[in-house]
């Protein structure tokens, strides 16, 4: 099918949250009052100019993130679906994702956030140990988080949520102790992060200070390597590294981004891909509701991607997924040869250590290479 034919996906980013959490370094922002109704305008303005560019299309899925999206109002949500099925033909059974904190407050949001549309949500678990989300610098402890995923359950079709492992401390035996409490409240879904220092956060800080133990490893590694085994044996095998689901319950969403199809994104600080072009908007959500106010839409820049680089960002992006990447789409839609995307002298030699895979033209990681990613894209894709 070609490109323009495939479904779009559509992130709409929500910027404002409850508290700073040490380990995150995304677009959000603390501030005492959000205009709501402003807020809602600015979106569906940002929305209206996506639309008007990709005419014809259709969606299939939407993705509220942030920040904490289940701090919007669900009229908000409702007003943007709403706009969204205006603009596109969609899918038989789109799937419509949120954001949500585990909390109270929030949850009690969910029943109009479903009555809005949304028919997934992705909750912020973190941990289920209350130390652990004290150190996480979170603001709900394990009951209030568990009393949430039981509102989800109820409200949502499907269900998704995080938690970070690989935290300076945790042994073997805590991790999988957790792990099987997790894997025992029937999600179909579970977003498995080990926990990185990202540049620019409190957690950075801290490790540049020698106040935050580093996690071996090998001990990150052994962890990472039973993560997949636990879920494979109850149903939820990986499919991308940090994401395992039961077949049918897959983020379609996410998929998009992985296998490099078009998505729009509006909102502050929101990247898109389409039409062959890289759209970002404006980070901070004061100067993109001015930016907005100004010009109908919060764009910073856009640029058109080279085939060169719509190749790498397909290998590095395709190639995180166990389905792995089909290297002729990715040489029909950028004119490349498929030897002028990856080394094949270096798909032969990791071939041969058993990290990579090869069937045909498509390209896959092997689980024993997941654990060495960030190199094996270093020398298989020519970027």
């Amino acid at each position: 099918m070609p490109r323009s034919e495939t479904p779009l996906a559509l992130y709409i980013h929500w910027p404002f949250c409850v508290s700073k959490c040490p380990y995150c370094d995304f677009n959000s922002h603390v501030r005492e009052s959000v205009d709501q109704d402003r807020w809602r305008r600015a979106l569906l303005a940002d929305l209206a100019h996506e639309a008007a560019l990709t005419p014809g299309r259709t969606l299939g899925s939407i993705f509220f993130g942030g920040g904490t999206p289940s701090l919007m109002e669900p009229a908000t949500a409702a007003a943007l679906i709403d706009a969204a099925a205006g603009y596109w033909r969609v899918t038989p059974g789109i799937e419509i994702t949120l954001e949500a904190n585990p909390s109270s407050v929030e949850a009690a949001r969910f029943a109009d956030l479903a009555a809005a549309g949304v028919n997934r949500v992705s909750l912020g678990l973190q941990a289920l140990d209350d130390r652990a989300l004290a150190f996480l610098g979170r603001a709900h402890d394990v009951a209030e988080g568990l009393g949430a995923l039981e509102t989800a359950q109820r409200h949502f079709g499907r269900v998704n949520f995080d938690l970070i492992y690989a935290r300076p401390g945790q042994s073997e035996a805590d991790w999988r102790a957790e792990l099987a409490r997790a894997l025992g409240f029937g999600t179909g879904h579970l977003s498995l992060y080990q926990l990185t220092i990202e540049p620019g956060t409190r957690f950075a800080a801290l490790a540049a200070k020698g106040e935050l133990p580093e996690v071996d490893p090998d001990e990150a590694a052994t962890l990472f390597e039973m993560t997949a085994e636990m879920t494979a044996a109850a149903g939820l095998p990986r499919y991308e590294i940090s994401n395992h689901a039961r077949p049918a319950e897959q983020s379609c969403h996410n998929l998009a981004y992985w296998r490099y199809r078009d998505y729009l994104g509006i909102g502050p600080g929101a990247h898109g891909r389409r039409l062959g072009q890289a759209s970002v908007r404006r980070r901070k959500p004061e100067n993109w509701l001015s930016r907005v106010d100004a010009n109908g839409h919060g764009i910073e820049s856009e640029e058109d991607l080279a085939p060169r680089t719509r190749a790498t960002e397909a290998m590095l992006m395709g190639l995180r997924l166990g389905e792995g990447v089909d290297l002729a789409r990715v040489a029909r839609e950028t004119g490349l040869a498929v030897d002028a995307i990856v080394d094949p002298g270096a798909v032969a030699r990791l071939a041969g250590h058993g990290l990579i895979g090869r069937q045909g033209e498509v390209l896959t990681v092997t689980p024993a290479g997941m654990l060495l990613l960030d190199r094996i894209l270093a020398e298989v894709v020519i970027a």
